[in-house]
């Protein structure tokens, strides 16, 4: 069985409104989105989808304090399975059944949570696939939650739905399911499983952008395509999400932007996308290089045939509405479109180097590595890079050790194929996981042999990474400081020739006197 997931605390807000319910009585509250009014449009604007409210199935507690227990489901009314187009190649295991215990003072967990799940309502819209999350008798479900905290909930994905071929937007079924507790009134909900309408194309990967400096904006054309038989008679929505650093303008009154800068925007369309129609927005959306330390960036975009505003889309825009127009099809026919986007922002590196300073026949600890000087900071995508390091001439690199994970090894970096090759140190290694800071020094020690005194002997340690644009500062040396091996490393070798001497005349004598005496 997979493991539920753990869903987080709710806001004091959410505690506020609970806990001011004085009633002992036990109710199902069913939110419709025929309840909730739409956001007016501007001027000249399509009209805009209402916002999907999630269906709440509650259970009221008794008064503040009481320490009654009550349970509620927080799932949504109505929820797309697949797109019609998708037909019995459709897969979907994503739908999930919440829980929630709801807040009270000195409230106990809810004790031996169950979850029964009544699927036979999708007959002729969706099949079930095997699933190992909740034991199965047919199309009903049973799902073991166990014990809930007070105020915590849980969630589970109890179906593997499957699609069916002949489907058509907008068929529907309906799935119920029953939460039971030995503490807790039983609750139930229901949501409303629909089929989709087409699934929507855009061009996938296009052109990047490269030198975008801080502060500097560019533009992206948005475009479809429906290369379905179906239309999309709900209209068209566009979502759009930048990463980290980058930044929408907010330009278009019939998007919806999730905050004052943000990173993502949602724009509804009144066109009905036939089916074989390509389309294109009629003005660019703008993205603006708003992080300092941004090296790399992308913007991606995606299409759906059900407008339905996403939670926190909140901020509307302050410009004329985005339009579409019929364009050329070519060119589309992936599920979402993406610009990867570089900017000028670099990452400099420096060699952190030593001298390798001892007495021949010494192993001695040399740190090496690099430090990072900024200014960009590298978010995880990006190739950190590496430093290379090359041992001085009369020297003997015996290992480079790291530890990782309460382990470790004798090699932190790949040694050279040929003697005299340069050790590649990738920073980005688990080896590194220790010893990495980036925006600081990141070095190891190398554990070398002074095998012999070189004059002038140095060797190299050189820094590389795609987002350094300052070579004059890569490379650097390393010394050799070698002294001659102290007396005592050469009493071993005295001894062993005078040994040497002594066995030999022995021998010698010995084989003069056996001579004399045959």
């Amino acid at each position: 069985m997979s493991l539920p997931i753990r869903m987080a605390r709710r806001a004091a807000v959410l505690t506020a409104v609970v806990t001011a319910m004085f009633t002992t009585t036990v109710f199902i509250t069913a939110v419709s989105t025929a309840s909730v009014a739409p956001p007016v449009a501007a001027a000249g604007a399509p009209a805009l989808a209402p916002t999907v409210v999630p269906a709440v199935a509650s259970a009221a507690v008794s008064a503040e304090g009481s320490g009654r227990v009550a349970m509620r489901f927080e799932t949504v009314q109505t929820y797309v399975m697949y797109s019609a187009d998708e037909g019995a190649g459709a897969s979907n295991d994503d739908f999930v059944v919440p829980v929630y215990v709801l807040p009270s003072e000195g409230g106990e967990p809810a004790r031996n949570v169950r979850v029964v799940v009544d699927a036979s309502g999708l007959a002729g819209v969706a099949r079930l696939g095997d699933t190992h999350t909740c034991e199965a008798e047919g199309p009903v479900f049973t799902c073991v939650y166990g014990d809930l905290q007070n105020g915590d909930g849980e969630s589970y994905s109890p179906l593997s739905l499957r699609g069916v071929d002949g489907v058509e937007p907008g068929d529907s079924g309906t799935v119920t399911y029953t939460a039971t507790a030995d503490n807790a009134p039983a609750v139930t909900g229901t949501t409303r499983m629909t089929v989709g309408g087409p699934s929507l194309s855009a061009p996938g990967q296009e052109e990047n952008v490269s030198g975008l400096a801080p502060g500097k904006s560019a533009a992206l054309t948005a475009r479809l395509a429906n290369n379905t038989r179906f239309p999309a008679n709900q209209g068209v929505a566009l979502r759009v999400d930048a990463s980290e650093g980058l930044t929408l303008t907010a330009l278009h009154s019939n998007c919806f932007y999730a905050g004052s800068a943000p990173t993502s925007a949602w724009c509804a369309f009144p066109t009905k996308a036939a089916p074989g129609a390509a389309y294109a927005a009629d003005a660019p959306l703008v993205y603006t290089v708003t992080g300092p330390r941004t090296l790399t960036g992308e913007v991606t975009y995606t299409w759906s045939s059900a407008p339905s505003r996403p939670a926190g889309h909140t901020v509307r825009g302050v410009g004329p509405p985005l339009g579409l127009v019929r364009a050329p099809a070519r060119g589309i026919g992936e599920g979402r479109g993406r610009v990867a986007v570089t900017t000028t922002v670099q990452v400099d590196y420096r060699p952190v180097t030593e001298t390798v300073r001892g007495r021949v026949g010494d192993t001695v600890h040399v740190r090496l590595g690099l430090e990072d000087l900024g200014p960009g900071r590298m978010t995880g995508d990006e190739d950190p890079g590496r430093f290379e390091v090359v041992p001085p001439e009369g020297t003997t690199v015996t290992s480079v050790p790291y530890r990782f994970e309460e382990d470790g090894g004798k090699w932190a970096c790949v040694r050279p194929e040929k003697p005299g090759g340069a050790f590649v140190c990738e920073i980005g290694r688990d080896q590194f996981y220790e010893v990495r800071h980036e925006g600081g020094t990141t070095a190891i020690d190398f554990h070398i042999r002074i095998d012999r005194q070189v004059a002038g002997a140095r060797g190299t340690i050189r820094t590389v990474n795609p987002y350094d644009r300052t070579p004059g500062n890569d490379v650097a040396v390393i010394p050799l400081d070698a002294s001659p091996a102290p007396p005592y490393r050469y009493a071993w070798t005295w001894a062993a020739g005078a040994l040497a001497v002594v066995l030999l005349a022995a021998v010698h004598l010995r084989r003069r006197r056996r001579a004399a005496s045959s």
